[in-house]
C-alpha cells in the first residue's frame, strides 16, 4: 500500500520527507509512527491525569527514578511496542485491503460505502485487537480476563471510532492533502487516545 506524494511547493521539507518515507517504506514508517505516539500517548496521558509513578527501588538509580516520575515506564514501552508490531502492520494491511477493494471507485456512492466497511468490517477487527493488547499490557492473566476487558470496552470505544471515523474522514477529503492522510490520521488517534487515557 503506497501513499501517493504530490509535489506541493508549500509542503514543509520534514513533511516531505514523511511523506517520501512512507512511499518508499510504508509499513516501517507507519510501525515507527505508530511506535512513537503510542509511547508518547501513554507517558502524556499518566502525566495530565496525576497518576502516581511507578514506585521504584530504594537503591534504583537517579535516572530510573527520573524516569519513573515522569512515566517512562515498562508500560510506555509496551505500549510503544504494541503500536510498532500490532497497530501499525494490523492497520496497514486492513486499510489496505479497503483501499484495494474501492481502487478506481468513484462518486458519492463508493465513498459512503468505503465509509460504512471502514466503520464495520474495519473498526471492529481493530477495536477487539486494541482492547485485548490492553488488556495484556494491563495485566491480564488469563484468556477469561482478557475475553472480558474486550467485552466491557468494546462497545464504548466502537462508538467513538464511529462518530470521530466519519468526522475526520470527511475532514481530511475537504482538507488534508492526500500524502498528508497517514500523519493526519495518526494525530487525531493520538489526541483521542491522551484526551481518553485513564
Amino acid at each position: 500500500m503506497n501513499t501517493p506524494i504530490s509535489h506541493s511547493p508549500k509542503l514543509h521539507p520534514l513533511l516531505a520527507q514523511y511523506a517520501l518515507q512512507l512511499a518508499v517504506h510504508p509499513l516501517r514508517t507507519k510501525a515507527l509512527t505508530s511506535a512513537t505516539l503510542s509511547f508518547l500517548q501513554e507517558v502524556i496521558g499518566s502525566n495530565a491525569a496525576g497518576l502516581p509513578p511507578t514506585p521504584t527501588p530504594k537503591d534504583a538509580s537517579p535516572l530510573t527514578k527520573i524516569l519513573a516520575r515522569y512515566h517512562i515506564d515498562a508500560k510506555a514501552i509496551k505500549m510503544a511496542i504494541y503500536g510498532f508490531f500490532v497497530s501499525a502492520p494490523l492497520g496497514h494491511y486492513l486499510v489496505g485491503l479497503l483501499q484495494k477493494a474501492f481502487t478506481g471507485k468513484v462518486g458519492v456512492k463508493y465513498r459512503v460505502a468505503q465509509l460504512v466497511a471502514s466503520n464495520f468490517l474495519v473498526a471492529p477487527v481493530q477495536t477487539t485487537v486494541f482492547l485485548a493488547s490492553m488488556a495484556i499490557i494491563n495485566g491480564a492473566k488469563s484468556l477469561d480476563d482478557v475475553i472480558r476487558t474486550v467485552k466491557g470496552g468494546f462497545w464504548a470505544v466502537i462508538r467513538v471510532t464511529w462518530i470521530v471515523s466519519p468526522l475526520s474522514m470527511v475532514f481530511a477529503q475537504q482538507f488534508v492533502p492526500t500524502e498528508l492522510w497517514v500523519p493526519f490520521f495518526n494525530m487525531v488517534q493520538f489526541t483521542l487516545g491522551v484526551s481518553d487515557s485513564h
